[in-house]
């Protein structure tokens, strides 16, 4: 399961209750091993026969609402002791609103991640993902009781009069991070980029930004690729190949790695880099990088998009870029290089206290009483800096 949906579980458990999880294992074989969760969640794995046409699919798809409470029975669970239901976008249709409505009595939440553009896709308004991402949205916009949203620009799109709307950045468990160990910047600067590189993130203006640095400081630069081979940087982003070969000894590539090789990329590593375009798709997500990165002790390198600049302060928990080309990575990089170790760990200092904000643990008793409706009538708003939950009623 994906750490929105897990760390998310663990916020709207009140202490005392417990939450289910029900998620989708593709293909009929049983997962290699059993997964451990925090207490306070129980996981229920629907089994479905994978592959198929677009029908099967599709019927797949509108089914899985009943296959849901069936599961549910099986396991013993009266859906009148459901307090609230909490829903990704992608899994919100009308089938499942239909379903749901005529079966539990408490409030349906819609979790909404992100909203895409048509410039993200190669067909535009004819790809069929995204046809089916604004249908979803229209529909959570329509039906659903109450919306938890990422961002603030997303808050603004969902408000409704009368419908609450929660907003909750992505969460992380500081628990399960280890005090950051880079070497000293005397021995150069060591960058970190963890992902899947797309349009979104621009990954080539930072490539573009290292090559632009005199000589000198660029040897001084070392940038890691968790995530993706080369090969795969080089199909799925707008990386230029000579850009690439010019860098070839200050880049490594790793491929897709495991979350405790990415936690251990990130406590040697001095700065995350995230650049990101201004508007569309940027402004209405968050990247889960940020919050990840403060928790590790990691300082970010990145622009302001989104709620960002809540969160991140120039010269404080990161450095922050004048924009998203290639000349504000380069400047970026030749203040990073000017630092010294006791300036870093002091940066580092501010990350990990503003990851408080992110920790689940913050966020249990307002996510807890919004999910299953226990709502005061006064709302609730984060003070400078971000450093209190966000709730934001109509």
């Amino acid at each position: 399961m994906s750490n929105r949906l897990l760390q998310l579980a663990r916020s709207a458990t009140p202490p005392g209750a417990t939450t289910v999880i029900v998620n989708d294992w593709p293909g009929t074989d049983r997962p290699p091993e059993p997964v451990a969760l925090p207490p306070g969640l129980r996981l229920i794995t629907l089994f479905a026969a994978g592959g198929g046409g677009r029908f099967r699919r599709w019927v797949r798809r509108q089914s899985r609402p009943l296959r849901v409470l069936r599961a549910l029975r099986r396991a013993g669970i009266p859906t009148g002791e459901i307090t609230g239901i909490c829903l990704p976008l992608g899994l919100w249709n009308l089938s499942t609103w239909i379903v749901l409505r005529l079966t539990v009595r408490c409030p349906l939440t819609v979790d909404v991640l992100e909203r895409h553009e048509p410039g993200q896709f190669r067909h535009g308004r004819l790809t069929p993902y995204f046809i089916r991402h604004r249908w979803h949205s229209l529909l959570a916009d329509r039906l659903a009781d109450q919306v938890i949203a990422i961002s603030t620009t997303l808050h603004r799109r969902l408000a409704r009069p009368n419908r609450p709307i929660l907003v909750v950045p992505p969460q992380v468990d500081r628990a399960d991070y280890r005090q950051p160990a880079p070497p000293s910047l005397t021995n150069g600067l060591r960058l970190l980029y963890a992902g899947t590189a797309g349009p979104k993130d621009r990954l080539a203006v930072v490539l573009e930004g290292i090559r632009r640095l005199p000589e000198p400081e660029r040897q001084r630069v070392r940038l890691t690729v968790a995530g993706m081979t080369r090969e795969q940087t080089a199909a799925m982003s707008d990386l230029d190949e000579g850009v690439v070969a010019d860098l070839a000894e200050q880049i490594v590539f790793l491929g897709r790695v495991s979350r405790d090789r990415v936690l251990a990329e990130l406590r040697a590593a001095h700065f995350s880099v995230l650049v990101r375009p201004s508007g569309g798709y940027a402004e209405a997500g968050f990247p889960s990088k940020v919050p990840e990165s403060l928790a590790a002790g990691c300082p970010v390198l990145l622009n302001h998009t989104s709620d960002l600049a809540t969160y991140i302060g120039d010269g404080r928990e990161g450095i922050v870029l004048a924009g998203p080309g290639a000349d504000d990575v380069r400047d970026g990089l030749v203040r990073a290089l000017t630092l010294n170790d006791a300036q870093w760990w002091q940066m580092s200092h501010h990350a990990r206290e503003r990851a408080s904000t992110f920790d689940y643990r913050t966020w249990a008793p307002v996510v807890s009483a919004f999910v299953a409706g226990r709502r005061s009538s006064q709302d609730q708003v984060s003070g400078p800096g971000g450093v209190h939950p966000q709730r934001r009623e109509q």
